[in-house]
């Protein structure tokens, strides 16, 4: 599964934003730690589209073809297929 683009662009534009991809037998998981911002991520999921609000910034995100679980824990926003 590759990193949607829209998160791609917003971890470019900031230094503390880090994304990691792991493929694993049976799933692979992108996860996307927003660094010490003190702001916890939230996320909302409409249809095929994530939206993401960390503070008062807010971005969405096309939802990856095959992926079955958006969520944040801990800070980290968690795409798994």
């Amino acid at each position: 599964m590759e990193t949607p683009p829209q998160l791609r662009d917003v971890a470019g534009d900031e230094d503390d934003i880090t994304i990691s991809n792991r493929e694993y037998e049976d799933e692979s998981v992108i996860a996307v730690d927003f660094g010490p911002t003190g702001e916890k991520p939230s996320v909302d999921v409409v249809d095929d589209t994530a939206i993401v609000t960390v503070g008062r910034r807010q971005f969405e995100f096309d939802i990856p073809a095959g992926a079955r679980d958006v969520t944040v824990n801990d800070g980290i926003l968690t795409i798994r297929d």
